[in-house]
């Protein structure tokens, strides 16, 4: 899983209040792909009733490691239970306690903040390791009402983005009859079997649906139409309860849009105090962590993967592999091309049925596999439609080195009971997803995006009746 949990409707939600409908033309950024989010299902049944995160223990998350630490070495590796808390949140929890800077902590992946969720981080502390004292007593006691230390050990290294296997997901669908289970086991085994779509979700676009306009404008250093969309009212849709702050931002009153922000604006806030000190939109921007910022640019990467993925979904192809194509395989995470040889000479359908391979679409940037012919043609369109292309990514800060992702990954270990308790009926689901990949993305499967959606809509409520109530 991934975070920013948070997400945005489309500005003509039939369930948003009228004032959430707020949306007026948004900054340009050329040719960025429009609303980067999954619409293709595979399932031929209509989505069913029910709903997801109405409580955060409906939503179980279990991260699994690619590797236990050693016992030696200057990195405390602290396997955490958090439930309610946002990644970014806790890791102001994390640089807090340690009395760290961000870059000293490591983690493998970000979870949901609507969830229960165990994953390990990592604490560089130098001079300290387990010749000086235990794991535990380093770790210390922290104290915090959302998040509670397993355990604590020494390792060598940092651990970084991508070092797992995956996850464990263990749910509870709410407002759907316990009769349903039997067409959700179906969904599901149909899901085992064909793959599931392989979209980046809501996590990774924001509940704006704009980290890939944010992303573009980093790449191409347009620090004054970033700080505009990330803070004014003239960019993309935002809820009603922001406008107060972004009409204030747009008139030139930092400090009463600065006074409109909460504590998890923390983008927002970090900019806006940079703003009211003198600083440039450059030098704002870069107040926001080098994280955030990086995020920013690989949902730019997301969003045109997404839309490749749509085009491969509505020609039935997102399971099939075709002359010219990056295949994926999946056991060993390394790809080839497909050229017209290699077609007609290995069992390429074979290995597609077996799930051994997959078409693999692009996560551009100059390290990129090229794909060929009819294939590389779709994916250069794409591409020219984002104003994209390798020199942005060579040039830009990050080392976002481009990579290929699979088109579909498979779940496993699928269980399902359903029943009653203290909160009325559900159905519970539990798969494995390997990493990279969202449990949402599946749930909308089978209870689509209003069901996926519905706890945003009910949170987006509670604070503009909170924002009204003062």
């Amino acid at each position: 899983m991934m975070s920013d949990e948070r997400s945005t409707p489309s500005a003509g939600d039939s369930n948003a209040e009228e004032g959430d409908r707020l949306h007026v033309a948004p900054v340009e950024a050329p040719g960025v792909l429009g609303d980067p989010m999954p619409r293709g299902r595979v399932l031929d049944f209509e989505p069913l009733p029910g709903r997801i995160k109405l409580r955060d223990d409906d939503f179980i998350v279990d991260e699994m490691p690619l590797y236990e630490p050693s016992g030696e070495g200057e990195h405390l590796y602290i396997r955490v239970q958090k439930m309610g808390l946002a990644h970014t949140e806790l890791v102001e929890v994390l640089k807090r306690h340690f009395n760290v800077r961000e870059d000293a902590i490591g983690a493998a992946g970000m979870k949901d903040r609507v969830a229960v969720t165990s994953q390990t981080f990592s604490i560089h502390l130098p001079g300290r390791s387990a010749e000086v004292e235990s794991a535990a007593a380093a770790a210390g006691a922290l104290d915090h009402p959302k998040v509670q230390v397993v355990w604590a050990d020494w390792h060598g290294n940092k651990l970084r983005r991508g070092h797992l296997v995956g996850n464990r997901f263990s749910i509870r669908i709410r407002d759907l009859d316990p009769l349903q289970a039997p067409t959700v086991w179906r969904g599901l085994s149909e899901l085992e079997k064909r793959g599931v779509p392989n979209h980046y979700g809501t996590q990774r676009f924001g509940y704006r649906r704009n980290t890939h306009r944010l992303g573009a404008m980093v790449l191409r250093r347009d620090w004054e139409a970033l700080v505009a969309e990330l803070l004014g009212a003239k960019g993309s849709w935002f809820p009603a309860h922001q406008r107060s702050q972004r009409e204030a931002f747009d008139a030139g009153d930092l400090v009463k849009a600065k006074s409109g922000w909460g504590r998890r604006d923390i983008a927002e806030r970090r900019v806006l105090k940079a703003l009211t000190s003198g600083a440039t939109p450059e030098k704002a921007i870069r107040a926001v962590s080098r994280h955030m910022r990086a995020f920013w640019v690989s949902a730019l990467q997301s969003s045109i993967f997404n839309h490749l993925l749509e085009e491969r979904l509505a020609a039935g192809t997102f399971d099939a592999i075709e002359v010219g194509d990056v295949a994926f395989r999946h056991q060993t995470r390394k790809s080839f091309v497909v050229d017209q040889a290699v077609f007609e000479a290995d069992d390429i359908e074979a290995e597609v049925s077996k799930f051994e391979i997959s078409p693999a679409g692009p996560i551009v940037g100059p390290g990129m596999p090229q794909a060929m012919g009819a294939v590389l043609d779709q994916e250069r369109a794409a591409f020219a439609a984002a104003d994209v292309d390798d020199s942005l990514f060579a040039e830009s800060e990050f080392d976002f080195r481009g990579t290929r992702r699979p088109y579909r990954v498979q779940i496993g270990s699928l269980e399902l009971d359903s029943g009653f308790d203290d909160h009325g009926p559900y159905v519970r689901v539990a798969f494995d997803l390997p990493r990279g990949s969202y449990a949402t993305v599946v749930l909308r499967e089978i209870i689509g995006d209003d069901g996926v959606e519905a706890h945003r809509r009910d949170r987006r409520d509670r604070n503009a009746f909170k924002q009204d109530s003062d």
